[in-house]
């Protein structure tokens, strides 16, 4: 929500600096998101007058100009086609920035002649599109003289953030309202603010209107306006709504703008020349459409409530108008209408057509529905003096919800007892009556909240109240008692293995993201869709609750690729969201992890760059899962991960056949190219809450205790089948004497010359570790037959 200081001063009466306007804001729960100073952006920028105009020697479409910014002649060079020899304009000096493109002007030739500065345009200096020509000013604008100071643009333009449930602050009212309570000023009466408006003799029936939604459209008010004259509304209305980046239209138009800014009202004007018959709000009905102001067709359906009259559709009701029934420069009667819809209705519709607008915004979040005749008039009587004509009576049709939303048993030290800052009961009362809420003070008090307070529910809502416009500096920084005795650890188990694992992750070299849990229709389909799709989601964009992490991860890629990441490495740890067979939820934690790009730059080694593969995947998943004290001895490694990923270049590591506790692999070439990611990408996921939790009796680790006797090792080189996995091999190796194989690992595969067809050859490294005496021969020849043995269950055969 974007006003300008000189724009809060005309509902507030107040001396306040700009300093303490915005100290205030934040104090009353209204954060200042930032300040901008448009004369600041055009300081250099002075007022100037074209003394003479030449042609310039080397190009046709260029003149020399002699310029005089109050400082005596300077030569400048122009192509503005209106440039001529007494124009008042707009006047850039060397080394002034210019808004629009951030060029510093500088003294310099211009096809062989000098040019010192440049005369500017409306778009130029970001006050408009107008690049036609250079801006004229009037011939009585003093030379000279800084341009923001005679545009009046030195008004600061103040951004806040508006919480959901304060609809009130989506006017400038509201918010000057809110800085009166906290004691900055006092907030004008509106009769004093529009007594200089014409005021309304009806001439005439109103408009015929009626609603046939009640549900969707409750109350539907409307005058018209006959014989205005529509044009370019006056220069302090369209000063007002540039500055805060709303662009002038024509007179009606910027009328409703003005009212809907100022006072949180959303009007919509209509040309009475396009209407068909009388305006009905009513539901669609299936099929029809509607061209609307931004220039898109859109289809509707039967739940959204619209405006149309005897023929077609106006109207997207309380979001956007129609394209061909809006206010034109010709138009000369016009139907101005001040409607109630319901919250819900509006934000259903939005979203559902993935529309917004300023009148959205409000309509969803609850405009007063007690200020339906107010805004109306208002709007009437800027109409009648900007635009001139003849009013109508006012047609009212349907009836707002205005009944009071009253608060019973509230008790004035449910402040001290909630928020823990005293307040004396007449200052609570004062404080609630200077924010529109009535009080009936007895044995507990009757709250009344205004009309414009919709997210008033409870005794918990006025507390807060009080609390924000007396202070949240005021509640004193109290602990909370602590029990006697040592602490006792908090986090649980899976808390504390999602510490190790985050921990080993960095360690690693991995960047840790954080993405939200809500993804794309789009980003989810690789992953065969998820199993919650949110009826209400923030945007298309986050629609669907997540069934992987590698879709976050993988558009995070994307987007550091895109900024020249060579080597992408990335974990997230967070939940997958899926449905259970009796239809609830569960969540499961996961660690995620994606890597792309170059494993290792191009160097006078090797020449080319690496890649990262399969192997690299399954050494970051072994390495954090010996981290997080999985049992990674007992881990089996089957079959592929799944559709997700590249067909034969992917594994899981399971505890059993059923629990999978990771899944890692080369990305499918078609889903890294869903993503818009180039090479090679491998992935894995990690499920935490597959890992079982070791018991520990205490913290103390068990002391270190080196053999005492030296480890042997032994070498075997088995043929086996093409088609057997090494790990199965290992593992089989391993069994083959638990007492004396300590360790067991692949370190070569070979296929070729002396290998029979459809075998290979897996060489394993046998690590023996003997324990009170070293091995005899006969020992170490019993255990090479066991390990022969072992490895013949798999389908290996000793390599002659």
């Amino acid at each position: 929500m974007k006003f300008t200081l000189s724009w809060l001063k005309e509902h507030l009466e107040t001396d306040a600096t700009l300093d303490e306007v915005l100290v205030a804001l934040t104090d009353v729960g209204l954060e200042v998101e930032g300040v901008e100073n448009p004369a600041e952006k055009l300081a250099g920028f002075k007022i100037a007058k074209v003394l003479t105009a030449a042609p310039h020697p080397q190009a046709d479409k260029l003149q020399v100009l002699s310029v005089d910014a109050g400082d005596g002649p300077m030569q400048v060079v122009c192509g503005a086609p209106n440039a001529r020899a007494g124009l008042v304009g707009v006047f850039g000096t060397p080394g002034t920035t210019v808004p629009a493109n951030g060029m510093v002007l500088r003294v310099a030739a211009i096809r062989g002649v000098e040019s010192n500065g440049m005369m500017c345009s409306s778009r130029e200096l970001e006050l408009g599109d107008d690049h036609e020509g250079i801006i004229e000013l009037p011939a009585d604008a003093p030379v000279g003289t800084a341009f923001a100071d005679y545009a009046q643009l030195d008004d600061p333009v103040i951004d806040v953030s508006i919480t959901p449930n304060r609809q009130d602050c989506m006017g400038v009212r509201g918010i000057a309202r809110d800085l009166a309570a906290k004691g900055l000023g006092r907030l004008r009466a509106l009769d004093d603010i529009v007594a200089m408006l014409p005021q309304i003799a009806p001439d005439g029936p109103g408009p015929d209107v009626r609603t046939d939604d009640p549900d969707g459209c409750p109350a539907f008010y409307a005058q018209s306006v006959h014989s205005v004259s529509n044009g370019p509304a006056p220069e302090w209305l369209q000063r007002r709504l540039k500055a805060i980046g709303q662009k002038p239209i024509s007179a009606l138009v910027d009328i409703t703008n003005f009212i809907m800014i100022g006072l949180g009202r959303p009007l919509h004007v209509y040309d009475m020349a396009s209407l068909k018959g009388g305006l009905v709000a009513r539901k669609a009905m299936a099929g029809e459409q509607v061209l609307a102001l931004n220039g898109k067709t859109y289809a509707l359906t039967e739940t959204m409530t619209v405006i149309a009259d005897a023929e077609t559709v106006h109207d997207i009701g309380g979001i956007m108008g129609g394209e061909h029934s809006g206010a034109q420069d010709g138009t000369t009667d016009v139907l101005i209408e001040c409607a109630y819809f319901t919250p819900e209705t509006i934000a259903q519709t939005g979203q559902a057509l993935a529309l917004t607008s300023d009148a959205r915004q409000r309509f969803e979040r609850g405009v007063d529905p007690a200020f339906l005749d107010e805004g109306l008039a208002i709007a009437t009587r800027l109409v009648l003096a900007l635009c001139g004509g003849k009013a109508s009576a006012v047609t009212r049709a349907g009836t707002p919800p205005t009944q009071p939303n009253i608060v019973t048993g509230y008790l004035p030290e449910m402040v001290e007892g909630l928020a823990g800052v005293s307040v004396a009961p007449d200052r609570q009362q004062a404080i609630l009556a200077s924010l529109g809420f009535t009080v009936e003070s007895g044995e507990t008090w009757a709250v009344t909240a205004p009309s414009w307070r919709r997210d008033i529910a409870g005794t918990a809502d006025i507390v807060e109240e009080v609390v924000r416009i007396e202070g949240l500096d005021k509640v004193p920084s109290t602990p909370l008692p602590r029990a006697p005795g040592v602490a006792r650890p908090t986090a649980t188990p899976l808390q504390l293995v999602e510490r190790r694992a985050r921990r080993a992750a960095a360690a690693h070299g991995l960047n840790e993201a954080i993405n939200w849990s809500f993804i794309s229709e789009a980003e989810a389909a690789p992953f065969g869709g998820g199993d919650w799709t949110l009826a209400n989601p923030i945007s298309e964009d986050m629609k669907v609750m997540r069934p992987t992490l590698l879709a976050g991860l993988l558009s995070a890629a994307r987007r550091n690729a895109d900024r020249g990441a060579a080597s992408v490495r990335l974990f997230e740890i967070g939940r997958r969201y899926f449905r259970d067979t009796d239809g609830s939820s569960s969540e499961h934690p996961t660690l995620g992890l994606v890597m792309a790009g170059e494993k290792q730059p191009r160097g006078w080694q090797d020449g080319k760059a690496k890649a990262f593969d399969a192997f690299d995947a399954k050494a970051e998943v072994l390495a954090l899962l010996t981290a997080i004290d999985a049992p990674v001895a007992k881990l089996q490694m089957m079959g592929d991960a799944g559709h997700a990923y590249h067909p034969g270049q992917s594994g899981t590591l399971r505890l059993g056949p059923k629990t999978v506790v990771a899944a890692y692999g080369v990305l499918h070439p078609r889903l890294a190219r869903a993503f818009d990611l180039d090479g090679t990408v491998v992935a894995a996921e990690i499920y935490l809450d597959a890992i079982p939790q070791r018991k520990k009796s205490g913290f103390m680790r068990a002391p270190y205790a080196p053999p005492a006797l030296q480890a042997v090792t032994r070498d075997f080189a088995f043929l086996v089948p093409e088609a057997l996995e090494g790990d199965a091999l290992v593992r089989a190796v391993r069994g083959a004497d638990r007492n004396a194989i300590v360790e067991a690992r692949l370190f070569d595969v070979f296929a070729g010359q002396g290998v029979p067809e459809g075998h290979k050859s897996l060489a394993i490294e046998v690590t023996l570790q003997p324990g009170e005496k070293s091995f005899t021969d006969d020992e170490l020849k019993g255990i090479a037959e066991r390990i022969v043995a072992a490895a013949g269950k798999v389908g290996a055969s000793l390599r002659g």
